[in-house]
């Protein structure tokens, strides 16, 4: 076996603790294990995505046991992608995080952090759905305590909310598994899709039933509308870095519709066949409309951040509800772009409230304005999918995907109004934070005494980093368009890989004679 599958799993979670026992009371220390960590898991990744390239599948058993019987991680080109995306996702918010200070506002940032790499990571690797419940856990725990990183009344309530939120879902995932394993036997994602294939047609009503909670588990995940009201309250009010880090997160329950929706309720699979898309398709395109509107509308540039996340949700999961092997292509270039593109714009909103507080209107200039009005120029070019950035490449990807659907001129004309929208609320927003501002001074800005003062900076001799991490994650934005003929490759070698799924089921069962 390739003991290097389990290595990304493996390093957070043996670096978390060691940071709560060891270094509890050393910030410097902290810093310098976790971002070796973080570094480490990013080279782990990239070694194990290159393994993947080829089209390989390559399984990690536990204990030795084989499938169905014991815990078994799966690297394929799907789990290798977002392994690779949360490592360099988590290493700008890490570096961000450090030459901030918002790692210093709490006791256990680092710790938490590690944890919440972990459960991702795992989440992308497991080849078992209880699995993938346990890792949802892991980096839902350990999310819970980011969230209320730093303190405060309204991050507390926003991070109540979550909890409660993710906990109905959580609740439900037990069920659709307890409905699963009483039809078929087996938890095991490959197992499943061998038992489920096989299901007389008079024992499918339950199964049937198992497949619809899943969906409605991973829509909440994705934040579907309308089970997204969790996102926008608790990614505005949590510490900005903290949002940044969730832009995967959402991706989780994506990535967890296309693996078991290709896998173990193929398209081919009758009882279950449109189960997935006959739902999602106008759930996706509603939440596309609500995020686009929430944009325009918000008077808070968290806020206005979050609900572009919902926004590019939205443009993700239409083309992902098509499922077909050229949409699924398009949903995984897409998934990258929107990614770094959300994590973007959370790490330059918390530049502004760090300077002068969350409330979208004309202030005073701020200081380093110039680099962050150019940042969020670029941002927002990228979130609304203007060219020349890979937000218009992706689009143009998913719009050229539906052009045989039946409800192409919905799907055109959402995404294309949804992006005006998107466009007009950006540049308002733009507008009154860096450009009205120049004409104000400190004498002459009115300060509404009920608003919260914008909360003080803390010092860091690393001033350069979040000027790096953002950079970064823009310079990261601008290969991905360099290079996407390249990815596009990728993602449809990734999308046949998906919908032929003989390989993957023959590398897992293989041990277990079956």
């Amino acid at each position: 076996m390739n003991h290097l599958l389990i290595a990304p799993i493996l390093l957070p979670a043996i670096v978390a603790p060691f940071i709560i026992m060891v270094l509890r009371y050393h910030i410097d220390l902290k810093r310098i294990f976790s971002t070796a960590s973080t570094v480490g898991i990013a080279l782990i990744s990239l070694a194990l995505a290159i393994q993947a390239a080829d089209g390989t599948v390559q399984v990690y058993e536990l204990g030795n046991w084989p499938a169905p019987f014991g815990i078994v991680l799966v690297l394929d080109r799907l789990s290798a992608m977002m392994i690779v995306l949360t490592a360099v996702l988590a290493l700008a918010v890490l570096l961000y995080a450090i030459g901030t200070g918002w790692d210093a506002r709490g006791a256990n940032f680092h710790a938490l952090f590690q944890f919440q790499l972990m459960g991702i990571i795992g989440a992308f690797l497991t080849g078992d759905a209880f699995n993938l419940f346990v890792f949802f856990e892991v980096l839902l725990i350990a999310s819970y305590g980011l969230m209320i990183h730093a303190g405060g009344a309204r991050r507390f309530q926003a991070g109540v909310q979550y909890v409660v939120y993710n906990l109905l879902g959580s609740t439900l995932f037990l069920f659709a598994l307890g409905t699963l394993y009483a039809v078929t036997g087996t938890l095991n994602m490959a197992d499943l899709a061998v038992r489920v294939a096989e299901l007389p047609a008079e024992d499918t009503a339950l199964l049937r039933v198992g497949a619809m909670l899943l969906l409605l588990v991973f829509a909440i995940k994705a934040a579907v509308l309308p089970l997204h009201f969790w996102l926008p309250a608790s990614y505005a009010n949590a510490p900005l870095p903290v949002a940044a880090l969730f832009a995967i997160m959402t991706k989780v329950g994506a990535y967890a519709i296309l693996r078991v929706y290709t896998l173990v309720f193929g398209p081919e699979v009758e009882v279950t066949a449109g189960l997935a898309g006959d739902w999602l398709l106008p759930a996706a395109l509603i939440t596309l409309a609500v995020g686009a509107i929430g944009i325009l509308g918000a008077r808070e540039i968290g806020r206005l951040m979050a609900f572009g996340a919902i926004s590019s949700m939205g443009t993700l999961l239409t083309a992902v509800a098509l499922f077909t092997p050229e949409a699924v292509a398009a949903a995984l270039y897409y998934t990258v772009h929107s990614t770094l593109a959300a994590a973007l714009l959370f790490l330059i909103a918390d530049m502004v409230m760090e300077r002068q507080g969350g409330e979208i209107a004309a202030k005073p200039v701020m200081a380093q304005s110039g680099l962050i009005a150019a940042l969020f120029f670029a941002g927002a070019i990228a979130l609304a999918g203007m060219p020349p950035l890979s937000g218009f490449i992706g689009k143009l990807l998913v719009m050229d995907a539906a052009r045989g659907h039946d409800l192409v001129w919905w799907i055109w004309g959402v995404i294309l109004v949804s992006s005006l929208v998107t466009i007009i609320g950006l540049a308002r927003a733009g507008s009154l934070i860096f450009w009205k501002s120049h004409g104000l001074s400190p004498q002459t800005h009115t300060v509404d005494k009920g608003a919260t003062p914008p909360p003080v900076q803390a010092t860091s001799s690393n001033s350069a980093l979040p000027f790096v991490a953002c950079f970064g994650l823009l310079a990261a934005l601008i290969l991905l368009t360099i290079l996407a003929g390249p990815m596009m490759s990728y993602a449809e070698a990734t999308a046949a890989q998906l919908f032929a799924p003989d390989a993957y089921l023959e590398t897992v069962l293989e041990r277990a004679g079956k």
